[in-house]
């Protein structure tokens, strides 16, 4: 139901979704609309990495001033969750992730007029969705993004090597034991995520609730990517869009952080292959260039919305 305040007006609900695997157990996708959605206004849709992570963290995308549309994907947050499917890699797939934002795209009505835009796992759903050139997307924005799962674990280990020797130690020990639960493990995991992931500490509390969201329901992320960042043995693992980048029609715009974890190498390929495409890259930052220069971050962005192409 709505709730207005005196600036903007946020809506939220949850929005049928049919899982053809499940048809004995229904399914809700939580979503939230920060602002008005009308016909004359085009709305950027948001999709929240992890796989896993919820949407809180986007909430800072309001900044822009336009319709944003959030939504916890199936097993995150407050939407259906499926704990008996960890593990099963038939049932995690990006296909279900796709029908997903179709159908809260269709519900909302958006879907002949809407740009999207994704972080990290969520950016590469939206190449995904970009590449079957749906008729309603008129823009683009790939959010630290890699093109090629491949290229982001070796991004990942050149990475893992810039932290001290006793916490890569810490990581692999447990890594060949299969302990990756362990405090120990979580604790070297901080070290990384302070470097990579953001630099902006003590960590806001928008990405605490989405990185709690994980703790909380490991299921998809664990299934798709696995164990953590660099530690990809999920469905993932060898996922790629390089070949199909090319069919990107719309104007697209790339970020990264200079210590991203989606370093250059992985961005690179969207960027040989969009036809229209513009990259930003943010020297002070990590993985969240959106809290780490925020105020230029958001003028990069409402600079390309609504730039005339």
């Amino acid at each position: 139901m709505p709730v207005s305040s005196s600036t903007v007006e946020i809506t939220e609900g949850f929005i049928p979704f049919s899982v053809p695997s499940l048809p004995e157990k229904p399914c809700q996708t939580h979503y939230k609309v920060i602002g008005t959605l009308d016909k004359n206004t085009t709305p950027l849709v948001a999709l929240h990495g992890g796989p896993g992570t919820g949407h809180e963290y986007l909430l800072i995308l309001a900044d822009l001033g336009v319709p944003l549309i959030l939504y916890d994907q199936i097993g995150c947050g407050k939407s259906t969750h499926y704990p008996e499917k960890i593990g099963d890699a038939s049932f995690w797939t990006v296909e279900l992730f796709l029908d997903e934002l179709s159908t809260v795209l269709r519900y909302l009505g958006v879907q002949d007029n809407y740009n999207l835009a994704g972080h990290s796992w969520g950016g590469m759903l939206a190449a995904n969705h970009a590449i079957l050139q749906p008729k309603g997307l008129k823009r683009l924005i790939l959010m630290s993004a890699p093109a090629d799962m491949k290229l982001w674990a070796e991004a990942q280990d050149r990475l893992r090597k810039l932290l001290p020797q006793e916490v890569q130690d810490i990581m692999e020990k447990h890594e060949k034991e299969e302990t990756t639960e362990s405090e120990e493990y979580q604790r070297a995991m901080k070290a990384y995520y302070k470097r990579f992931l953001c630099t902006v500490w003590p960590l806001p509390d928008s990405i605490l609730h989405s990185l709690g969201e994980l703790e909380k329901d490991p299921t998809v992320y664990m299934t798709m990517n696995g164990p953590s960042e660099f530690h990809t043995t999920g469905s993932l693992k060898n996922w790629t869009v390089v070949e199909d980048a090319h069919k990107i029609n719309v104007p697209t715009l790339l970020t990264n952080g200079r210590l991203d974890e989606a370093q250059d190498e992985v961005v690179v390929p969207f960027f040989e292959a969009i036809p229209r495409v513009k990259w930003v890259k943010f020297a002070n930052s990590s993985h969240m260039p959106h809290f780490e220069e925020r105020e230029r971050y958001m003028k990069e962005m409402k600079s390309f919305l609504f730039l005339e192409y």
